[in-house]
């Protein structure tokens, strides 16, 4: 806490003042019309254009206690602001309690709401993309495991982002929804060209995964590098929110492409190495379609 500023030491200045500056007089007025009287002689000394409306309303009814503080956590201010109130509960009369307001009292609250939000609504959609995975590709042990390339990217961010920064402010809360469809865009891909393989041309999954970056590897990589050096010259901005959610973005994709990449064929060829693949229409109309999507 840097500095707390209110009208009440203001008024045991004056009452020091007027005692000839005996500081046994630091204290507040002894009768309410003594302090009325200090209050409009110091209205009265302000200079011209000066008042004390941001310290005082006009009917003097209520006044105003700002608190200065150095750079902290929005959980550190949220504590703060509840202990604030919560003392005030406790030890004020129920006419002087008041919520504790500012911007960045504000900027606290919402960060807090939209992480939680942002956290639940990511959670969601990875389950929702899992499903959809399953019906489309015809094949849920694919569906469910695709949940792993997508979810791994983020978490590799964020464990580097902690170990470097240490600190989520609000617009970092924004990457892994942002970023979601990028990285499941490339795990489809990568997929659909896999199963291609599998079912139109009858490969084994090593010889799958061969063909899947023969055919969309390079994409893949143009994509990523792309997307990483689009965001690395934003990462440059000085504004903390845009530059943060930048850098976060960036790392994000990076190491989507590396999952993608190097994680991802040694999943399938470890799960599918020994799993014979059995033909459907269904699984032929399903592999099309995704296919055509692909392309």
């Amino acid at each position: 806490m840097v500095h707390v500023n209110t009208l009440s030491e203001t008024m045991k200045k004056l009452n020091m003042n007027m005692h000839g500056d005996d500081p046994t007089y630091y204290r507040l007025p002894e009768s309410t019309e003594l302090a009325a009287q200090y209050l409009l002689l110091y209205e009265m000394s302000l200079p011209y254009g000066l008042d004390l409306n941001n310290q005082i309303n006009v009917s003097k009814s209520a006044t105003r206690l700002m608190v200065t503080l150095e750079n902290i956590t929005t959980k550190e201010l949220r504590h703060l602001v509840e202990a604030g109130e919560q003392w005030l509960q406790d030890e004020a009369p129920p006419y002087m309690f008041a919520k504790g307001v500012g911007p960045a009292v504000m900027f606290a609250y919402i960060s807090d709401r939209n992480i939680k939000s942002m956290l639940i609504g990511t959670v969601l959609a990875f389950i929702l993309i899992a499903f959809i995975l399953m019906v489309a590709l015809g094949n849920w042990r694919l569906g469910l495991f695709s949940l792993i390339p997508n979810i791994i990217p983020a978490v590799l961010a964020f464990g580097v982002w902690g170990l470097l920064v240490g600190e989520i402010n609000m617009g970092l809360s924004v990457v892994v929804g942002m970023t979601l469809g990028i990285v499941v865009d490339d795990t489809v891909h990568f997929l659909s060209k896999y199963l291609r393989a599998r079912r139109e041309h009858g490969y084994d999954s090593e010889d799958a995964v061969r063909y899947a970056f023969s055919s969309v590897g390079k994409a893949i990589v143009v994509t990523s590098v792309i997307l990483v050096a689009g965001f690395s010259v934003l990462a440059q901005s000085t504004f903390g929110f845009n530059g943060d959610m930048a850098k976060m973005t960036a790392i994000t994709v990076a190491f989507a492409l590396v999952v993608d990449f190097l994680f991802l064929p040694p999943l399938l060829m470890r799960l599918e190495r020994r799993r014979p693949l059995v033909f459907t229409r269904e699984n032929e109309s399903s592999a099309e379609a995704l296919a055509a999507a692909g392309d």
